[in-house]
């Protein structure tokens, strides 16, 4: 079968994106490909379609269990008969899905690395005609990878024991080239079988916000965007908490998800965000890699993430379908020490806290660079491009404002502390506070006590965390750091050099409003989902609903031509849409 029918017939597409046919004829061909393409860039069609070309099964490793059965779903509604065996099956269950896959009942398998522990497990599948092996997320495999699982590293071995000599392809959407080389030789990979499409995700834009109030930004970001759905990553249950409740009572609808909650919290939660009740999620990272939700129009990262790995990974989740959305870093200093401290409360020994110290010290250069922020991140993959053209360093258009004379009276007084306190105390002692700490040492003596009176401690902190990020201050210490004033904040004190900030940014409407027929459309589509119990996405994605509005089909021959439908999905749902947009078209 021609891979290009199968891509129109099945899926409803009718030309490749870049990279997929180049993976697609190598897989054909026989050859072991590692295929590094950015999240959103189609890497599933890359084994999906040989699937169906290949007599054998497809097995799918992936370590995303929650995204396993949204997978198996899309599929399904596509007519390929697809299934999964993970830990939320019994044995009787995972000896009838092996039984399907014997009698031909099915093409491909999803799996997770933890099932190819058992060695009664890996005999079962030996005994099926496995013709190709696909392993998702394969930056798992490589200890330089920002996310790696140690059940990966035996799947080399593993692959050796099928008697039918599988095709494997690697798939990834965030390996530097470090990472990729480490994948190729466990895989027994040939370079010149990389297939590595640009990192760009041209739809996305990125913004960095700094020392501001996150939660006016949230407040007033979300209330401008009221009807889009996003995800809003913190680094500890503690804040995603925090936020959520903040959110819930500003009557902004959010649900959240962490490894605190239990099981069924989390899985409603999820649920309820899937199917679009909820338009805003919460969550650590525990949740997100599993999550294949194609209309996610904005990825906000509460606190800094450990890595560009980890980053990137994670804004990958805003616009999967490949329409305009928005990843926002709101980023403080003090989110940085949380980073560190996991990185020192961990179990890795010390070469790897030094990989991840290294990471994280890049996380940091990032959001205080002047350069295009895609430019920088493709750069950090071993990647090149032009600017963006859209990011927020790209289009930022703000004034520097002279702060110099509130920078001095900041440095003045950690000099006339001493240098030897936090910023906390450092803050109150500018604000005029009577705390006890203030009068023990007698700081509400000091000339610059209550300097900043005007202010409130929250803005003065933020204040010392700018002069900080641009090295005006240093700190030094462990568990307690202080704060000490470094050359450049000496020039500052002496009048040579100026200390200059933007303005703050204001949260605003970017992302463009839906139309009503889209709407109606969407709500259409919910319904088919609800009853079927599926993710609204497994329908149709918003791009193939935007399409419908700019195309007006009235017929099924003119469906045919909307991107992302197929022979199975026009069949099933094609007549109704059609007859919503004639009902709608007509009242025009």
């Amino acid at each position: 079968m021609n891979p290009q029918l199968i891509l129109k017939e099945k899926f409803g597409y009718d030309s490749f994106r870049g990279g997929q046919a180049k993976v697609i004829d190598n897989i054909v061909n026989g050859d072991n490909t590692l295929a590094i393409m950015p999240t959103g860039g189609g890497k599933s069609l890359c084994y999906q379609i040989p699937a169906l070309m290949f007599k054998g099964i497809t097995l799918v490793v992936s370590p995303l269990i929650s995204l396993m059965k949204d997978q198996v779903d899309a599929l399904n509604e596509n007519g390929i008969a697809a299934t999964f065996i993970n830990s939320t099956l019994n044995f009787m269950e995972i000896d009838e899905r092996i039984s399907m896959a014997a009698r031909g009942d099915v093409k491909l398998i999803y799996i997770s690395p933890e099932r190819l522990d058992s060695e009664s497990f890996v005999r079962e599948l030996t005994n099926l005609k496995v013709d190709l092996i696909a392993v998702d997320e394969a930056h798992c495999i490589s200890q330089w990878g920002h996310d790696f699982r140690p059940s990966y590293l035996s799947l080399s071995e593993t692959i050796k024991s099928f008697s039918s000599n599988p095709v494997i392809v690697a798939l990834t959407a965030t390996a530097t080239p470090r990472v990729a080389k480490d994948i190729m030789e466990r895989l027994n990979i040939s370079p010149k079988h990389e297939v590595k499409t640009n990192f760009a995700r041209k739809n996305l834009s990125f913004q960095i916000i700094k020392d501001q109030n996150n939660d006016i930004f949230l407040q007033e970001y979300l209330r401008a965007n009221k009807k889009q759905s996003g995800i809003i990553y913190a680094s500890t249950r503690k804040e995603v908490e925090r936020i959520t409740g903040m959110l819930n009572h500003q009557k902004i609808p959010a649900t959240m998800y962490h490894g605190g909650l239990s099981e069924s919290v989390r899985q409603q939660n999820q649920e309820d965000f899937l199917y679009d009740r909820i338009p805003i999620m919460v969550a650590t990272n525990a949740f997100g890699m599993g999550i294949d939700k194609s209309n996610v129009r904005f990825v906000i990262h509460a606190q800094v993430p450990g890595s560009i790995e980890a980053y990137y990974q994670e804004a990958g989740r805003a616009g999967r379908d490949g329409l305009p959305s928005e990843v926002i870093l709101l980023f403080k200093l003090k989110d940085v020490r949380i980073q560190r401290f996991f990185i020192n409360e961990s179990e890795m020994d010390e070469a790897s806290k030094a990989v991840e110290y290294t990471k994280l010290q890049k996380m940091t250069q990032y959001a205080n660079t002047q350069q295009c922020l895609q430019q920088f991140i493709l750069q950090y993959f071993g990647d090149e491009g032009p600017e963006c053209g859209q990011c927020g360093n790209c289009l930022d258009e703000r004034e520097l404002q002279d702060i110099s004379v509130d920078a001095q009276k900041v440095l003045s007084c950690v000099k006339r502390m001493n240098e030897g306190f936090g910023k906390i105390v450092v803050a109150q002692v500018l604000t005029g506070s009577q705390v006890q700490k203030v009068r023990q040492f007698r700081f509400d003596k000091l000339s610059t006590y209550g300097l900043l009176k005007d202010r409130s401690q929250k803005e003065v902190t933020e204040l010392i965390d700018y002069l900080t990020a641009y090295r005006f201050l240093q700190v030094s210490g462990g568990q307690y750091p202080v704060l000490q004033v470094s050359e450049s904040g000496i020039e500052v004190l002496k009048g040579i050099k100026k200390v200059y900030r933007k303005s703050a940014v204001k949260a605003k409407k970017s992302l463009p409003e839906d139309s009503d027929l889209f709407e109606k459309l969407r709500r259409l589509r919910r319904n088919f989902a609800e009853k079927q119990h599926v993710p609204p996405f497994v329908i149709f994605s918003d791009k193939t609903l935007q399409s419908m509005c700019e195309i007006l089909p009235t017929k099924l021959s003119e469906m045919q031509v909307v991107k992302g439908v197929g022979e199975n999905k026009l069949q099933k749902y094609g007549k109704q849409f059609i007859e919503l947009i004639k009902a709608e078209t007509v009242e025009e």
